[in-house]
Parts: C-alpha cells; structure tokens; sequence
C-alpha cells in the first residue's frame, strides 16, 4: 500500500465512504487489503451503483453553483446520504480521486473532450473542448520475473449511462462487455480531426527531425456499440496529461454555466444498478436514468419509458421514487423561472438508451 497519502479525506472518512458503498470490513485500509484488479473494480462498481450521476445542482439550488471542495463533496454525496445526493463527472470524479489517494491507489486526473449528441443522443459532432475529467489509475507489477507488468486504467464514474461499467485497461482495440445487453466498449488509440501537430520535432530550433505518427501526441478515445454487428461510436477522448485543482475550476464553470452547455438546460440524473453474482461478486444489470421529464430504465439490454412528467411536481416525485434523490422545498422552487423548468410538455427530450 502506498505510503504517500495527499488525499483531502481522512481514515474515518474513507471508512465512512466503504460503509456507505456497501463494501465488507476487508475492504478497509485498517484490513490492509491487497490493492488489485479485483478490488478497484469492486469499488468502481459500487460507487457508481451507489452515488448518482446527476447535475442536479445546476437546476436545483438557490446558488445554481457547483461547489467541487473535496469536503462539500464528502457531505453531499456520504454524510447525507439519506438524500441520495450524486453529481456530475467533476463531482463524482473528485470525490472518488481521493477517495482512491485516501485507500492508497496511484492515481491522477485527466481532461476530457467530449462529442456532443444529435436529436436521437448519438454523438455526432466534433470534439469539443475539455468538459470532463477521468481518473487514472496504475497497478504495479506483481512480484516475480514472470508477474504482469504494472498496468494502467480510466476509471469514469462521471459519464452517466453510456458511459463505462468497469475500469478501462489503457490497452488499445480490447474490447469489453458493458455489462448491460449487448453493449460493447473499448479504447482506442487515434489522433483527433483537429490535431496538426502529429509528429514530435527532435533537436533545437529548425534543425531537428521528426517522427512519424508520434504516440505521445494521440488520445485515448472512449468508443461504444449496442452489439457486435453495430458501428462503433466514438464518445470522448483524452490524453495523458495530468490536470489539477485550478483545471477542474476552469472545466468546471464552462460546463454549468456555458449557455451552450448541455448540462446547462438539461436536467439528467442516472443510477446504474447491481446485484451479487454465485460467487458473491456486485456486477452491473441495469440502469435508471431521467433526462427532461422522462424517466427510462434498462435492465435487458432494451430501454422501457417507466414515466413521463408533466409537471415540476411530476419530476421532484419521481427522482426520489426511481432514483432515491430527495430535493428540499427549497432547492424544488429554486427552478422556477429558469428554462429547464417544465411548464408544459414541450420541453421534454427523447432520453438516453
């Protein structure tokens, strides 16, 4: 386990957020657990079946302010639990960052540019700049001259329901089942449209050489297809470069507060949902998600409308019956008057599959 420990959340506080996930007391740091595949996929599934992706916030609160102090975010999302409060990709992803540093994981941020969606929520256009952010894990070698050599993974608890169930091996063209249906996911290696600069300029001045198709210049992209006999989607991409605390800022107020912005006028919350396998493993079955007024689950691989809201009413009753989010009287009214409020049916948006 890792002796470096920069992580904002204490040891009663990591124990406060196991306990939360539904993790058993060997899951603990006090238990000196081995910090493997095994477990980080473990905690990967239960944080994203415990804690809601949802931007919430943005529409429902007096500030309209998306706090990302890693102890706001603490009470937000475990203290109040009772609540079932999440958040959007930068909440979710700061929170679990250090809750990874607190356990003992190596572990840093990335920027995320993502492609936005057409009218059927397919992504489409190009990428836009960086709105999101993923964590990077590596997993040091094992022991011995014939170990598995150390490995590293994004893990993305913040994408909401096309986003990944698992932790992603940074392996180029493996291809993974996402748990639900037919649903495929993988990364590739590729240069986005936008990019000139693909070649690495060796030496000084104009003197140098250059290489070919260097790879340190590519992105990872994040791609998806709902069975083997689709096309692949591509839905976002980053590289390798590690962002701080002052990047998250920046990505941060463009993304809630960007008038372009889809999380802007758009009210989305999605729980992903697990049972135990024979074995005793949490896998990933289905997903409840509510975008507008309509709320969907999937839990065969086919998405079914299980309500449509109509009234502001409506959509308050249903986040907490479908997806355990209970909102103040305050923070219900603090709505009103802005565009995502619904008055009337014409608002309301085909929702994700």
């Amino acid at each position: 386990m890792s002796t470096l420990n920069d992580s904002a959340y204490s040891a009663s506080q990591v124990a406060e957020y196991l306990d939360v996930l539904g993790l058993p007391a060997s899951f603990h740091p006090s238990a000196d657990p081995v910090l493997d595949l095994s477990y980080l996929t473990a905690l990967f599934v239960h944080q994203i079946t415990t804690v809601p992706y949802e931007n919430l916030v943005i529409h429902y609160s007096p500030q309209h302010e998306v706090v990302l102090d890693p102890q706001a975010l603490f009470a937000k999302m475990v203290t109040n639990r009772a609540r079932g409060r999440g958040g959007y990709c930068m909440e979710t992803s700061i929170l679990f960052n250090h809750m990874l540093r607190a356990i003992g994981f190596d572990v840093y941020m990335a920027g995320v540019r993502v492609r936005p969606r057409d009218a059927n929520n397919v992504p489409c256009a190009d990428y836009m700049g960086y709105v999101h952010l993923v964590n990077i894990v590596t997993l040091p070698a094992g022991p011995g001259s014939s170990a598995e050599p150390a490995q590293r993974y994004a893990l993305d608890v913040g994408f909401g329901g096309d986003g990944p169930t698992l932790p992603m091996p940074l392996t180029a063209g493996l291809v993974h089942h996402n748990s639900i249906g037919t649903q495929e996911v993988r990364l590739v290696r590729e240069f986005l449209p936008f990019q000139r600069r693909r070649r690495r300029r060796l030496g000084y001045s104009g003197a140098g050489t250059e290489t070919d198709g260097d790879a340190s210049l590519m992105h990872w992209v994040y791609q998806y297809r709902n069975g083997a006999d689709r096309p692949w989607i591509a839905c976002y991409a980053f590289s390798e470069f590690e962002f701080g605390e002052a990047d998250f800022h920046i990505v941060n107020y463009f993304t809630s507060k960007a008038p372009t912005s889809f999380q802007s006028y758009t009210p989305v919350a999605v729980l992903f949902l697990r049972s135990q396998d024979q074995e005793g493993r949490s896998n990933v079955v289905g997903k409840v998600m509510l975008i507008h007024g309509l709320v969907k689950r999937n839990v065969t691989g086919r998405t079914e409308l299980v309500a449509t809201c109509a009234t502001e009413a409506e959509r308050v009753a249903a986040l907490a019956e479908y997806l355990g989010i209970r909102l103040t009287a305050d923070e219900a009214a603090s709505i009103r008057g802005r565009a995502p409020e619904i008055v009337g049916a014409g608002n309301l948006a085909a929702a994700p599959s």
